[in-house]
C-alpha cells in the first residue's frame, strides 16, 4: 500500500509519506547546535507524524473529510513514550496544537502506553516497513541529560520549534517548491559587514574628548569578542555610540564561535525603527530584517512585483532564518516562553546566535526571574551569546536570596570613568521634593530659560499641566505627548519638537514617560515628576544630550506633585524607594553603580521576581501554563481606531469598512490611527465605541487636535461626514 502525507500539489502529486518523515527529520537534524542532539533532531521527525499511517486518515486524504477529523499527533508521540523517549514524544504531541501541559500529554498518549490502542501495533509495523528503519535504532535512542530540569526543559522547546518549523518546511517544499526555494541561501557575511561598519567608524569625527572616549570604549570592547559564548553587559553612557559599539563587537564574537546570525531586541517599535534604518543604511537593505507587530517588512501584498529580497524577508518573519533581526522585547520573549507552533517556529535560530538586549532596565520586574532563568538556560543549551546593553545595568547576577544570572562579563575596563567624564546635567530637587500644585509647578518651570521638558508619570498630571499652561508663559509654541494621542499624532508632534529645538525656539512640552526611550530630543532642561531610578536617569538622556551646554551642561528638576496617581503600587514603591536613595545626595545620581545598588535593593524589598510562579511550572513540564502566565505587558488594552483624527483617518476607515476580509496591510494602515485604552475607558464610553463586523473597535467621539482621544462633547464640524 502507498501512504500519503498530504493531498496533491499543482503538479497532481501526492506527497508521500515516507519522503515527508525523512525530510523533516532531515531538516530537523541540521537544526541541531551539537552532535549529541542529532540522533533526537532526527528522530523527532521520522515519527511526527507516524499516525498518518492509520487506514482512516489515508481514506481521509483520499475521500476527503474535516480538517482534523482523524486526530495523529498522539500516536507518534504514544510511540515515542513507549521507546522513553520523552522529549521527542511531548514534541510531537504538540506539534499541531501547541506544546501541552504535563498531565495532557500523559491523558495524550497514556492510551498508547497501556496498549489500549486497537490498531497501533499495525500503524506502528507499517511505519517501519514504509519508512524502512530499523526499530532496534529507534528503541536504543537515548533521552539526553542534563544538569538542571529548567534546561531539559528548554531542550524541548528547542526541539518542538526545530520540528514545526522543519514540518512546514517540508510540506511548503511539496505544494510551493518556489516559495521554499526563495528560502535557501541567507547567510551572516560577517567578513564584509565588519569591513562595512569600519568604513562607518572611519567616517565619524575622530576630534574632541567626546569622541576620543567614544573610540576608546569601543577599542576595549573589541578586545574582549574573542571570548567563548556566554553573557556580557555593556554600559556605557547616554550618546556614547552603544548601538554600533555592540554591533562591533556581535560581528566579531560571531566569528569567533561560529554562530549564525545577531538578534537586537529592543523594548519600543520607535527605537526599533532608527536602530533598523541605522544598519540597513550601513550594511545595506539586505541584511537587516525589522520584524515586530507594527511593521513586518515581508508582508507584501503583491507578490507579483515585490523584490526576492522582500519577499524572502517575507519568510523570514516566520522563522527568523536571516542574518540580522531587529526585534521587540515582548516578540522575542513571549515567543521564547510559548506553546504555539507558529510563535515557537522561529525559536530554534535563536540558538547559534549572538542576541543584544538594549535598554534591558525596561523588563518587568515582576517575571524577572523566570526571564533570567530562560536566558540561562538557552545559553547552555542552544549555545547562545548574550549582550545586555543599558545606561542603567540592573542587578541581574546571581546572589544571596536572588538566583539570577551566574557571571555577566562587563566590556568595558572602567565605566565609572567614563559617566564622570559624560556628566552631562546637574540633577536639582525643586522645592525640596515637598509636592507643588500645577499651578506651582508652573511657576517654577517658567523661571527658567530657553525651551523646557516637563515629564509626568500619568497621562491625567501630564493633561492637566497642560492644560494649565496653555494660556500661561512666553514660549513660542506648547506641545503635549502622551498615549492618548495616536502614532500619527505623536510623530507629527515629536517632528515639530526636534524642529523647533534644533531652531532654538522657546518651547514647553509636556509628556508623560512615552519618550524616555527612543526619542533623542535635547532640551537644556527637563523637570521630572519622581519616578523609580531608571525613569529618572533615561529622563535625564534628554537633557543636554549632546554636551552643547558647556561645564556646567543642563539642569534637571526632580518634584512631586500634590495629590498625583502613579501608574501602578509597585511603581509608586520604586520611586518612593529612589526618592529615599537619592535625597541625602543627590550626587549620587552620577555615580555608575547607583542603579544597580538600586535595583538590587526594589527586587528584594517590593517586588516578587517571580510573581506567577513560572519557575516551577517550567520545571513540571507544564508548557501551556507558562505561556498562559508569562507576558512582558501584563496589563491589557485595547485598540481604538480614531475616526475623527483627521480626514485621512475618515478615509481610510470608509474605503475598509465594506471589505469582506482585512489584509495584515491593512491593519498596519489603521494601527497610525489607533489608540490603545484600557478595558475600563471603553465601558465607561461605550456609547462612542463601536465594534465593527471585522472586530476592530471604532472611537466616533471627540479627538483633540493638540492632547488627542477626549471625553468632551464632539465638535459639531465632526458630526458632518
Amino acid at each position: 500500500m502507498k501512504y500519503y502525507a498530504h493531498s496533491e500539489n499543482i503538479h497532481n502529486k501526492k506527497h508521500g509519506l515516507t519522503k515527508h518523515l525523512h525530510r523533516t527529520a532531515k531538516l530537523a537534524e541540521s537544526f541541531a547546535c551539537r552532535e549529541d542532539y542529532k540522533p533526537i533532531f532526527n528522530l523527532t521527525g521520522l515519527l511526527h507524524d507516524l499516525g498518518k499511517y492509520q487506514p482512516e486518515f489515508q481514506n481521509y486524504l483520499e475521500n476527503g473529510g474535516r480538517r482534523g477529523s482523524v486526530p495523529h499527533a498522539s500516536w507518534g508521540a504514544g510511540y515515542a513514550r513507549l521507546c522513553r523517549i520523552i522529549e521527542a514524544s511531548l514534541a510531537i504531541d504538540g506539534h499541531h496544537k501547541g506544546l501541552p501541559d504535563s498531565a495532557a500529554w500523559k491523558s495524550d498518549t497514556e492510551p498508547f502506553n497501556r496498549g489500549e490502542v486497537i490498531e497501533f501495533e499495525n500503524v506502528v509495523k507499517a511505519f517501519i516497513s514504509d519508512s524502512e528503519v530499523n526499530e532496534a535504532d529507534i528503541k536504543k535512542t537515548d533521552s539526553l541529560v542534563f544538569a538542571e530540569k529548567s534546561q531539559r526543559e528548554v531542550f524541548i522547546r528547542y526541539l518542538f520549534s526545530a520540528l514545526t518549523d522543519s514540518d512546514w518546511l517540508s510540506t511548503e517544499e511539496h505544494f510551493d517548491k518556489d516559495t521554499f526555494e526563495m528560502r535557501i541561501g541567507i547567510s551572516l557575511p560577517i567578513d564584509e559587514m565588519i569591513r562595512k561598519l569600519e568604513m562607518e567608524f572611519s567616517r565619524k569625527s575622530k576630534d574632541g574628548e567626546i569622541n576620543q572616549l567614544r573610540n576608546n570604549a569601543r577599542d576595549q570592547v573589541l578586545q574582549k569578542a574573542d571570548m567563548p559564548c556566554g553573557f556580557y553587559s555593556l554600559a556605557l553612557p547616554t550618546g556614547m555610540g552603544k548601538t554600533l559599539t555592540s554591533m562591533a563587537w556581535a560581528l566579531r564574537h560571531a566569528k569567533k564561535n561560529d554562530l549564525k546570525r545577531i538578534i537586537i531586541v529592543l523594548p519600543y517599535i520607535n527605537i526599533i525603527d532608527q536602530t533598523a534604518q541605522v544598519l540597513k543604511t550601513i550594511f545595506g537593505e539586505e541584511w537587516v530584517l525589522e520584524h515586530h507587530s507594527a511593521y513586518n517588512e515581508g508582508e507584501y501584498e503583491d507578490k507579483e512585483n515585490s523584490s526576492s529580497t522582500q519577499q524572502r524577508k517575507k519568510l523570514a518573519c516566520e522563522n527568523w532564518d536571516y542574518p540580522v533581526i531587529v526585534t521587540t522585547t515582548v516578540q522575542f520573549f513571549e515567543s521564547l516562553f510559548s506553546n504555539r507552533p507558529s510563535q515557537c517556529r522561529k525559536n530554534h535560530n535563536i540558538a547559534e546566535s549572538v542576541v543584544i538586549f538594549d535598554e534591558v532596565q525596561t523588563l518587568p520586574k515582576e517575571v524577572i526571574l523566570p526571564t533570567l532563568r530562560m536566558l540561562q538556560d538557552v545559553q547552555i543549551v542552544m549555545k547562545t551569546s548574550f549582550l545586555f546593553c543599558t545606561a542603567t545595568q540592573p542587578a541581574f547576577e546571581k546572589r544571596q536570596g536572588f538566583d539570577g544570572i551566574n557571571a555577566i562579563y562587563p566590556l568595558v575596563d572602567d565605566p565609572a570613568e567614563l559617566y564622570m567624564k559624560t556628566k552631562r546635567v546637574e540633577y536639582r530637587l525643586l522645592n525640596e521634593l515637598n509636592p507643588l500644585n500645577y499651578r506651582g509647578l508652573l511657576d517654577s518651570v517658567m523661571r527658567v530659560e530657553g525651551a523646557a521638558l516637563v515629564i509626568f508619570n500619568t497621562k491625567k498630571a501630564a493633561l492637566e499641566f497642560y492644560n494649565c499652561a496653555r494660556i500661561e508663559g512666553n514660549w513660542e509654541r506648547r506641545y503635549h505627548l502622551s498615549t492618548a494621542m495616536c502614532p500619527s499624532h505623536r510623530k507629527d508632534v515629536i517632528k515639530k519638537i526636534r524642529d523647533d529645538l534644533e531652531a532654538k525656539n522657546n518651547i514647553l512640552v509636556a509628556s508623560t514617560q512615552l519618550i524616555e526611550a527612543g526619542v533623542d530630543f535635547d532640551f537644556p532642561v527637563v523637570f521630572r515628576a519622581m519616578a523609580p531610578l531608571e525613569s529618572v536617569i533615561q529622563s535625564a538622556g534628554r537633557c543636554n544630550r549632546e554636551g552643547i551646554l558647556g561645564e556646567r551642561g543642563g539642569n534637571v528638576f526632580l518634584f512631586k506633585l500634590q495629590d498625583s496617581g502613579m501608574p501602578d503600587k509597585t511603581y509608586a514603591a520604586c520611586a518612593g524607594h529612589a526618592e529615599e536613595l537619592i535625597k541625602p545626595d543627590i550626587n549620587q545620581l552620577h555615580g555608575h553603580k547607583i542603579f544597580n545598588k538600586y535595583y538590587a535593593q526594589v527586587i528584594k524589598l517590593y517586588v516578587d521576581p517571580d510573581r506567577y510562579n513560572i519557575n516551577d511550572a517550567r520545571k513540571q513540564f507544564n508548557f501551556k501554563t507558562v505561556k498562559d502566565s508569562y507576558h512582558i505587558i501584563q496589563k491589557v488594552t485595547e485598540g481604538l481606531y480614531i475616526y475623527n483624527f483627521s480626514d485621512k483617518s475618515r478615509r481610510l476607515f470608509h474605503s475598509l469598512e465594506h471589505k469582506e476580509f482585512l489584509s495584515r496591510s491593512d491593519y498596519r494602515n489603521m494601527q497610525v490611527f489607533t489608540v490603545q485604552v484600557y478595558q475600563n475607558f471603553i465601558i465607561n464610553n461605550n456609547d462612542m465605541c463601536k465594534t465593527t463586523p471585522h472586530g476592530f473597535m471604532v472611537w466616533y467621539g471627540n479627538y483633540d487636535s493638540e492632547t488627542g482621544i477626549s471625553v468632551a462633547p464632539i465638535e459639531a464640524d465632526k458630526l458632518v461626514v
